[in-house]
């Protein structure tokens, strides 16, 4: 397939993929958003198409991933800790967090108590809570990554339980 052939065809998915996008986001601007970026994923990697698959197929994937991966890159921005059962009182903030004094004194003392861990503990919770994997911060502090889950466990349920008092 000739790249003007490539770039034709990919015009022609543009409604199918709107709709996906529309039905992914909710939002419209979102969606022409997610559309426009995955047009561009995908001339920028055509190379990687193979010639004689479903191109269809494989602007949905990528648009379907571009959706996820923005999707937790959000979450990671506006997430303290994990969405488990001991981190759902760290979880998401209101997005109106500037403006609500509760939440300001509540991640103020959050940070305070996370500045006062140890720094074994302090240090690969917070590159976690940053959205560094667990076998990165094991990299990055020498560690072994049942020791990094663990040190993160312990100070996630030990900051939720001096939140909760």
């Amino acid at each position: 397939m000739t790249a003007s052939e490539f770039q034709y065809q990919l015009i022609d998915l543009h409604a199918p993929l709107l709709s996906f996008a529309y039905k992914l986001t909710s939002d419209k601007d979102e969606a022409k958003d997610l559309v426009q970026e995955t047009f561009l994923k995908a001339l920028i990697n055509s190379d990687k198409f193979i010639n004689g698959s479903n191109l269809k197929a494989w602007t949905y994937t990528i648009l379907k991933n571009t959706f996820i991966n923005d999707y937790r890159k959000d979450l990671r921005h506006n997430t303290y800790s994990d969405q488990t059962v001991e981190g759902s009182a760290l979880s998401k903030l209101p997005s109106n967090s500037a403006d609500n004094p509760d939440t300001l004194f509540i991640s103020k003392e959050l940070e305070l108590a996370i500045e006062s861990l140890d720094d074994c503990n302090r240090i690969p919770f917070k590159m976690h809570s940053a959205g560094f994997k667990y076998k990165e911060i094991a990299e990055k502090l020498d560690l072994k990554i049942g020791t990094v889950k663990s040190r993160i466990f312990f100070t996630r349920r030990k900051l939720v339980k001096q939140m909760n008092s």
